[in-house]
C-alpha cells in the first residue's frame, strides 16, 4: 500500500479527485487534492495496477508518477493553516467583510485558538477595538517586513 501521485488536466485536480473517490474500489482507501497543489491528486491505494486501472475510465487523469510517497510528504496537505498566521500585533489590516468593510485597523490583540483578530479602526474619533474572523481582514503593513 502507498501514496501515489496522479497527474491529471490542469485545474481540474477536484474533478478527477470526486471521480476516483465515486467509484467504490476496496483497493482505493483515500484521495486528495490540495488546492496548493496544481495538476496532481494524491490517491492512497493498495498497488499501481488498480489505480491504473481506474484511471483508464476517469477523463482528465494523465498519468501516475512513479513510485510512491510517504504520509510524511503529504501531511502538511492534512492540517488546515490557521487564517490568522501570518498577522502581528500592531500590524495595518484592512477589513475586507463585515459591517466596517473597506476601513484601516491595527492589529492589538491575535486569538489563534479561535481564529480571531481584535482591531481598532483607525480612522474613528474614538478608538473602538472590534473582533473579526482572520479571513475577514487582510495584511496591508506589518512592522516585520
Amino acid at each position: 500500500m502507498g501514496i501515489f501521485a496522479v497527474k491529471t488536466t490542469a485545474s481540474q485536480e477536484r474533478t478527477v479527485a470526486d471521480m476516483i473517490a465515486s467509484r467504490e474500489e476496496d483497493e482505493v482507501h483515500a484521495v486528495l487534492a490540495p488546492d496548493s497543489l496544481t495538476s496532481y491528486v494524491m490517491v492512497e491505494a493498495d498497488n499501481s495496477a488498480v489505480l491504473e486501472r481506474v484511471m483508464d475510465e476517469i477523463p482528465h487523469a494523465r498519468s501516475i508518477v512513479p513510485g510512491t510517497s510517504s504520509l510524511t510528504e503529504v501531511e502538511h496537505f492534512l492540517s488546515p493553516t490557521p487564517d490568522v498566521e501570518g498577522i502581528a500585533e500592531s500590524d495595518i489590516v484592512e477589513l475586507i467583510a463585515g459591517p466596517f468593510k473597506g476601513e484601516k485597523a491595527r492589529v492589538q490583540r491575535i486569538d489563534e485558538g479561535k481564529d480571531q483578530v481584535t482591531v481598532e479602526l483607525y480612522e474613528a474619533t474614538v478608538p473602538i477595538p472590534v473582533t473579526v474572523r482572520g479571513d475577514q481582514i487582510r495584511v496591508l503593513d506589518s512592522d516585520e517586513r
